[in-house]
């Protein structure tokens, strides 16, 4: 297939170019076709939600190197005041988030005199490390109750997208940040372009910018496909994200490998250009895998075929001989997952999980209501999949009462396997 192409039955139709580059080079990797969109919950079952879907489409450019959306949803629908994602609902997150901060804070020696802003601040989960310390902090969010959740707490936020308009006027406001955070808000830039140019204008000459971005080499290692869903407009490898913030001249000095959302990447970025060996390591190990070309990520589609050939295999057996099945974790990813492997009320009794807003709701497409957690030590179901697989750990130790009674845990990702004994020492 040549490039800029997809292929539509018959019909041979142009990709739009690269987001970020602009170059016609798209090829696709994965088609999802047309997808419920992501955290668009239902507020009654039966609500018609066939304008809440999209199609959901991954291709590569060789030139940017980017993996990325096809087509892309308007921000202002996918985080209008519905959004139902609360970042402080994980204890883990938290606690990762609060180490992360203690580091940043003795990196640059922050102090009463420092500036710290968030792109993405959410509820305030990051920033209130800041404020505790007695650093000053601005918040950048554009989902109404996150925002106004996290000014109920004592954070300063602006309720609005970071873009790079925003940025000037704070400059001209003589707000400029000692240290620019950014959890998991890249791979959602709409205008990557736009929010580049925004850090190198927010960020002071000596100035730290501290991202998390997740990993595009561990999802196609560990066949992460639900990671993928409209939100998610890019995949980022490192060799890609240096182009990346080069462009703009803004340097990635260091980056540290974690294992948060099935891998990611901290990347420590400034405005002078000093890399640390770990880039080099990582580097040298991307282009080994071959991530600078489609053939790489084309893996994916296989290995995620075979995931759901096994999993409905075994829940179709399960269920033939009665057994109840239940799920955890009504995430973004739930939706490409369930949407995926194409499973709903016929197998699955329902969805729980621990972010109240949810609760009473509905996810999209296959129409699962959401209860509370309690719901599994009530109805004790046989087997619940765990849709939420990067906490699983977390998840399988809040639920021990679940697991001791008799239950089990399937998780699908990133191999198929049935939890029912587990060492919660």
């Amino acid at each position: 297939m040549e490039h800029g192409t997809k292929t539509a039955g018959d019909v041979m139709t142009l990709l739009p170019p690269c987001h970020f580059s602009g170059l016609n080079d798209l090829e696709m990797i994965m088609s999802f076709g047309n997808t419920p969109i992501a955290d668009r919950l239902l507020e009654k079952p039966d609500l018609p939600d066939d304008n809440f879907s999209a199609p959901l489409n991954l291709a590569f450019s060789q030139g940017s190197k980017l993996v990325q959306l096809v087509e892309t949803v308007p921000a202002n629908i996918l985080y209008d005041n519905h959004y139902p994602y609360f970042s402080s609902v994980s204890p883990l997150l938290l606690r990762h988030f609060k180490k992360s901060a203690d580091n940043i804070i003795a990196r640059k020696k922050l102090s009463r005199n420092s500036m710290v802003i968030e792109a993405a601040s959410n509820d305030g989960y990051m920033l209130q490390n800041f404020i505790s310390m007695g650093i000053p902090v601005l918040g950048i969010e554009p989902a109404g109750l996150q925002a106004s959740t996290a000014i109920k707490k004592g954070i300063p936020t602006l309720n609005a997208f970071f873009t790079s308009e925003l940025a000037s006027e704070l400059v001209t406001a003589n707000t400029r940040a000692d240290v620019f955070i950014g959890n998991n808000i890249l791979a959602h830039a709409e205008n990557l372009n736009d929010f580049i140019e925004g850090l190198s204008i927010i960020l002071k000459p000596d100035g730290l910018a501290v991202m998390e971005v997740p990993y595009v080499v561990e999802m196609v290692k560990n066949c992460e496909f639900d990671t993928i869903y409209h939100q998610h407009i890019y995949y980022f490898s490192l060799m890609s994200l240096i182009d990346v913030f080069e462009k703009y001249d803004l340097y990635i000095n260091n980056v540290e490998l974690i294992d948060i959302h099935g891998g990611s990447l901290r990347l420590f970025i400034e405005k002078r250009k000093n890399p640390g060996e770990e880039i080099f390591r990582l580097l040298e190990d991307e282009e080994k895998l071959g991530v600078s070309s489609l053939s790489f990520y084309k893996s994916l589609n296989t290995r995620a075929a075979d995931l759901k050939l096994d999993l409905l295999k075994l829940i179709y057996s399960l269920k033939n001989n009665g057994k109840k099945i239940s799920a955890y974790g009504a995430a973004a990813k739930a939706t490409t997952f369930l949407s995926y492997m194409n499973l709903g009320s016929s197998v699955i009794d329902y969805i729980v999980d621990r972010n109240c807003f949810k609760h009473g709701k509905y996810m999209p497409g296959n129409h699962l209501e959401i209860f509370p957690v309690d719901k599994l030590f009530k109805d004790m179901p046989d087997y619940t999949l765990i849709l939420s697989w990067n906490f699983a750990d977390e998840i399988i130790k809040q639920m021990k009462p679940y697991i001791e009674a008799g239950g089990k845990f399937i998780i699908p990702i990133p191999t198929l396997e049935i939890i029912q004994d587990y060492d919660f020492k």
